[in-house]
């Protein structure tokens, strides 16, 4: 089971490519995708255009996209909706289901704790998926929560409903 896991972000969208066989994980690509433009609807559409190029090349089978939590900057939380939507948007266009995760699910299920920070989650992808280069913070985010997918039903259920069908 190919699996994308996405880390929704105006400026920077994180994105991570993972197979899943059994409970064995394996580290496809990562990367961040840079917005661009210099209004709001450009940088949507150039982060829409650039995930988009990247589920036809890896050709994902499911998502996983990060919940958004409220902060303090609602303008702030309403644009990284806005980034959200693609990250939602993207995988609906691809026919692939989409799972959604707290940033805390996310932690506990890579870290054990789920108010570690972006070191430690970095630092727990490297040791999930061996031999892994990853490309920034966003990215290591993003193949956190398609690691938490994996584990959570998403893949896992999913993987398990293909294998009693073919039984």
């Amino acid at each position: 089971m190919r699996v994308i896991g996405i880390d929704p972000g105006l400026r920077n969208l994180g994105w991570g490519v993972i197979d899943v066989t059994g409970s064995r994980l394996r580290h496809v690509a990562n990367g961040v995708c840079r917005s661009e433009g210099d209004d709001l609807a450009q940088r949507l559409l150039s982060l829409h255009r650039q995930l988009s190029d990247i589920f036809g090349t890896y050709r994902p089978e499911t998502a996983a996209v990060e919940q958004t939590f409220v902060n303090k900057d609602g303008a702030g939380t309403l644009k990284l909706g806005q980034a959200r939507g693609i990250a939602m948007l993207v995988p609906a266009q691809a026919g692939v289901s989409v799972g959604e995760y707290a940033p805390n699910k996310v932690k506990k299920t890579v870290v054990g704790v789920g108010h570690a920070d972006k070191v430690q989650v970095a630092h727990m992808v490297g040791i999930q998926l061996p031999g892994v280069v990853i490309a920034g913070p966003d990215a290591a985010d993003a193949l956190a929560i398609a690691i938490c997918h994996a584990h959570h039903g998403g893949a896992a259920g999913l993987a398990q409903a293909v294998a009693r069908a073919s039984a």
